[in-house]
């Protein structure tokens, strides 16, 4: 049997350190680690390759369900899937394990909690941005790519994938700002 940890934050700027050697202490000879979103899978390797890699009586672990994910569907499969190898999922804070029933229940309640939690995030976020409008503090995100740099080059004859190489983005991001601006 082998515990195998999973490490996740959601932004660049963050650190899991913390959860690293948290995992280590609890005796994962294993740590994968990633930077994404926990609001679905998409986009989560390190997970993936968790997943493929556990064999009937391994045990994924994780410090916080929410490194998990923050949608009960998503953390409710991730579980399934786990099971359908025959492995076990563990959560340190607050401590539940699907060796038994209980630990069943208690995960789907927990996450129903973090897709909640998430949701009211996503509500704070919201009302804070029309409050910052209201007031003329709120100007938008900054724009991450030049938008006069893609109608100069479009202007010069290039296409949307010549444009998206050039600036190392996607076409659809040409796309959209071309759009806009005609």
């Amino acid at each position: 049997m082998t515990k195998i940890g999973y490490a996740r934050v959601s932004t660049i700027d963050q650190d899991f350190e913390i959860q690293q050697q948290r995992l280590k202490a609890e005796g994962c000879a294993i740590v994968r680690a990633e930077k994404v979103s926990g609001a679905s899978r998409d986009g989560r390797t390190e997970l993936a390759t968790i997943i493929d890699f556990l064999r009937e009586g391994d045990e994924l672990v994780v410090t916080r369900l929410d490194r998990l994910g923050r949608d009960t569907r998503d953390v409710l499969n991730i579980v399934h899937e786990c099971e359908l190898r025959g492995a076990f999922v563990t959560i340190l804070d607050p401590h539940v394990s699907t060796r038994g029933e209980m630990g069943h229940l208690i995960l789907t309640v927990l996450g129903m909690v973090a897709q909640m939690e998430r949701r009211f995030i996503k509500e704070r976020q919201r009302e804070g941005i029309e409050k910052a409008k209201a007031s003329g503090v709120y100007k938008g995100g900054k724009a991450r790519l030049e938008h006069a740099r893609i109608m100069r080059l479009h202007g010069e004859g290039l296409g949307a994938s010549a444009i998206a190489k050039a600036l190392n983005c996607s076409r659809m991001q040409v796309y959209r700002i071309l759009e806009r601006s005609a």
